[in-house]
């Protein structure tokens, strides 16, 4: 009976030791687990037949960053200027696709990479993407004077968090939030639901809490078949805005779902944004 008490005690004190050293590395190492930016550029707007500037500028703590500027030509053909908070994944190169549909759109786009991402400098946080977007709204509010009444904010995954977050702050035109979860600890709790993450999470990115100060229209676009976050979290974000909110529900995967909804999102974001920067709705 010692020799079990014994056994007993070494396995429980060694899964102890276990847990001890997953939570510890989870708590050290979650950007890790968050961020995953890539460095050299695989292409440019060029390469889809886009004109665009390179632009250099500072996030709030004075990190310099890298971001593109693509206008719609001729210039007073522009509807309004969309700017672009993109995923956790890679950087701005890998977005052209999106560009291009709002460049057919008739809007200029300004897509900047966070800190660590592309040729951006310093290292990804929480606090610092977020004072990255920050930085990339002055750009367009104080050096290229475009007034708030003419930026729809747009995310998309990690960065409609960060994009609700902004619009917290300042006064967009509109928000156009999607593919977004409700926080990283609600979604880590989702995927592993036996363990206590919340513990242990430094990172928050609160995109439901941010939505709730929201008061410009916002509209929340997430597909049923998203593999990576749930569709409830979806409809969660959407029965948080605080002002004039709009759902459209897509199709497709979480990476590929403005893609393969065609029409469907294309004309979903037309009926959001041009009534907004038309002047005709509130």
């Amino acid at each position: 009976m010692t020799s079990l008490y014994a056994a007993l005690w070494i396995f429980l004190r060694g899964a102890l030791l276990f847990l001890v050293l997953f939570f510890a590395l989870i708590f050290f190492f979650q950007g890790r687990f968050i961020y995953f930016p890539a460095g050299p550029l695989a292409g440019t707007p060029a390469d889809a037949g886009l004109l665009f500037e390179d632009i250099r500028f500072p996030a709030t703590d004075g990190t310099l960053l890298s971001g593109w500027f693509v206008p719609v030509t001729p210039v007073e053909a522009s509807r309004g200027t969309i700017l672009f908070c993109h995923g956790n994944a890679g950087n701005m190169s890998h977005r052209l696709d999106s560009i291009l549909i709002f460049h057919e759109m008739k809007l200029d786009v300004f897509i900047f990479d966070y800190r660590g991402y592309g040729t951006s400098a310093g290292r990804p946080t929480e606090e610092g993407t977020c004072q990255d977007a920050e930085g990339a709204w002055r750009y367009l509010a104080e050096k290229r004077g475009i007034p708030p009444e003419k930026i729809i904010l747009f995310g998309r995954s990690l960065g409609a968090s960060i994009a609700a977050c902004l619009a917290g702050k300042t006064q967009p035109r509109g928000l156009i939030v999607e593919s977004s979860f409700i926080s990283i600890p609600d979604l880590a709790a989702e995927i592993y639901p036996c363990l206590p993450l919340n513990w242990v999470l430094r990172f928050r990115y609160p995109t439901r809490d941010c939505l709730r100060r929201v008061r410009c229209p916002v509209l929340v676009i997430h597909s049923r078949e998203d593999e990576i976050i749930p569709f409830r979290h979806g409809k969660a974000l959407y029965q948080a805005v605080g002002g004039p909110g709009h759902f459209l529900e897509i199709t497709g995967g979480h990476n590929d779902g403005f893609v393969s909804s065609g029409s469907l999102y294309r004309e979903g974001l037309r009926d959001f944004i041009f009534p907004l920067l038309d002047g005709r709705a509130s």
